[in-house]
C-alpha cells in the first residue's frame, strides 16, 4: 500500500530542530507518543462539543477515530489531519432539537438527520472541487479571507477556557500556571520533550494542581474515583437519525463553514510544511463529508479537520500522517473504553483551560501566518477591512437570525469575510 510507505527518520532530526514531513515518520515508539499527544489535543473539544449538544461523548471519540482513518485513506495518506467534533454544529443542533443544554438530548435523532444531510452537501462540494479544481473556491476565499477565518476560529473559542473553565480566582491562577508550564517546556527543553509540550505541560500542571488542592486544600481536590469505578470496556449507546425538513434546512448550511475551515486548515498546513496540498482539497472535503455522514448516522457529532491538532503540528514541526493513523486507532480504542473517558475527564478543568488557551492561541496565530506567508497587503483597504470586520464579528460572536435559523460568530465571520471580499473586489 503506497499510503503506508513512510520514510523513517531518526530521532536525531528532532534534536537538530528538523521537520518531519507528511510522508516521513519517526521510529514507531516516538510516533505512538506523538499520536497520544494529538489524542489529548483533540480530546477536550471533541468531548466538549457532544456534551454541549447532549450527545454521547464516547461515540464522538469513537467516530473521530474512524473518521480520521477514513480521511487518511480518502486523501491517500497525503494530508496530515485529525477529524474531531465541529463546534460549528452546536448552535444549529441546539435549535433543531430544542435542547435545553443539560443532560442527554431527548430529541437528538432529528439533529442527526440534519448532520447526515450536511455531510452529504459537503461531500458533493468536494466532488465538484475534485472535478473542476479549486479555482472558484480560491477566487471567493483568497489568503486574506482564509487567514481571517482560521484566526477567528481560535478567537471565537477563546471565551470557552476563560469564562467556563475557571470558576474562582484559584482556578484562574491554575490556568496561568498551566500555560506557563507549556510555554517553559516549549522554550526551555529540546528534542522529544519539546515536541510533547502540550502533554508534558499538562502533566506538570496536573501534578502542581494535586499538590495545591489534595495536599494544601486550596481548591477542589483532584478526584480519581471515577477512573476506578469505570469499566475497561463498554459499548457506546448508538442512536439512529430521523430526517425532518426543518432540521435539515437548519443544519445543512454548516457545510459552507466546514469548507472554509478545512480550506483554511489545509492552507495552514501548506504554509507550515512548504508542500502544496491544493491537489488534495477535493478529496479532503469528501473525506470530511463522508466521515460526518457516518458519524451522524450512529449518534455522533459532525466532524471537521481539527485546528487543535494543527496547533500541535505548528509547535512540534512533525507533520507525519503516520501520527494521525496512530491517533485514530487510539481514539477508536478509547471510544470502547469508559475508563479512558473517565481518565481524561479527571484532568482538572482549569488545567484543561490553561492548555486550551495555548491551543486556541496557536490556531489564531496560524491564521495570521497565512497572511504573512502569502504577503497579504494591508495597505490595501479591501484587505484591511475584510480582516478587521471578520475578526471582530467572530471574536464578539456576532449572531444573525433568519427566521428560525441563527448564524453564530464563526458562521457570520465566515460568510461575512467571503461576501465582503466579493463585494469590495467588484469595485475595482
Amino acid at each position: 500500500m503506497g499510503m503506508f510507505n513512510w520514510t523513517e527518520k531518526s530521532s536525531t532530526v528532532l534534536l537538530q530542530g528538523g521537520v518531519i514531513g507528511p510522508d516521513e515518520r519517526l521510529p514507531w515508539p516516538q510516533t505512538t507518543v506523538m499520536g497520544v499527544q494529538h489524542v489529548i489535543a483533540m480530546f477536550g473539544a471533541t468531548v466538549l462539543a457532544p456534551i454541549l449538544m447532549g450527545f454521547d461523548p464516547n461515540i464522538a471519540i469513537l467516530m473521530s477515530g474512524i473518521g480520521t482513518l477514513l480521511f487518511f485513506v480518502i486523501t491517500g495518506g497525503k494530508v496530515p489531519s485529525y477529524l474531531g467534533s465541529s463546534f460549528a454544529f452546536i448552535g444549529v443542533v441546539m435549535a433543531a432539537s430544542a435542547y435545553a443544554g443539560k443532560g442527554p438530548n431527548a430529541n437528538m435523532a432529528v439533529a442527526l438527520g440534519g448532520i447526515v444531510v450536511c455531510g452529504l452537501v459537503y461531500t458533493v462540494i468536494g466532488a465538484i472541487v475534485q472535478a473542476v479544481g479549486t479555482g472558484w473556491i480560491e477566487r471567493f476565499m483568497p489568503p486574506v479571507v482564509t487567514g481571517s477565518v482560521v484566526a477567528v476560529i481560535g478567537l471565537n473559542l477563546a471565551g470557552i477556557p476563560i469564562k467556563n473553565m475557571a470558576s474562582n480566582n484559584f482556578e484562574s491562577w491554575m490556568q496561568v500556571l498551566t500555560f506557563v508550564c507549556v510555554a517553559l517546556v516549549a522554550v526551555m527543553t529540546r528534542g522529544m520533550l519539546q515536541r510533547l509540550l502540550i502533554l508534558v505541560g499538562l502533566l506538570l500542571a496536573s501534578v502542581f494542581y494535586a499538590l495545591l488542592t489534595n495536599g494544601l486544600g486550596m481548591g477542589k481536590p483532584l478526584d480519581l474515583s471515577g477512573i476506578s469505578n469505570a469499566a475497561w470496556l463498554g459499548m457506546p449507546s448508538f442512536t439512529a437519525p430521523e430526517f425532518s425538513a426543518n432540521a435539515m434546512l437548519l443544519i445543512a448550511p454548516v457545510a459552507i463553514i466546514l469548507v472554509a475551515e478545512n480550506l483554511g486548515h489545509i492552507k495552514a498546513v501548506t504554509a507550515m510544511t512548504g508542500k502544496n496540498l491544493d491537489a488534495y482539497l477535493g478529496r479532503a472535503f469528501m473525506g470530511d463529508g463522508i466521515a460526518t455522514m457516518l458519524s451522524g448516522s450512529v449518534g455522533g457529532t459532525g466532524v471537521t479537520t481539527y485546528a487543535e491538532n494543527i496547533g500541535v503540528m505548528a509547535a512540534t514541526k512533525i507533520y507525519s500522517t503516520a501520527v494521525f493513523v496512530v491517533a485514530g486507532l487510539i481514539a477508536i480504542v478509547l471510544g470502547f473504553s469508559p475508563k479512558f473517558g473517565a481518565l481524561i475527564q479527571a484532568i482538572p478543568l482549569p488545567v484543561m483551560g490553561g492548555v486550551s488557551i495555548v491551543v486556541f492561541g496557536l490556531i489564531t496565530v496560524a491564521g495570521a501566518r497565512i497572511w504573512v506567508d502569502n504577503k497579504v497587503d494591508f495597505a490595501d483597504n479591501k484587505n484591511l477591512l475584510v480582516a478587521a470586520i471578520t475578526l471582530v464579528l467572530g471574536t464578539g460572536d456576532f449572531t444573525l437570525k433568519f427566521g428560525q435559523f441563527a448564524l453564530g460568530g464563526i458562521g457570520t465571520a465566515t460568510f461575512g469575510a467571503i461576501l465582503l471580499y466579493a463585494l469590495l473586489n467588484r469595485q475595482r
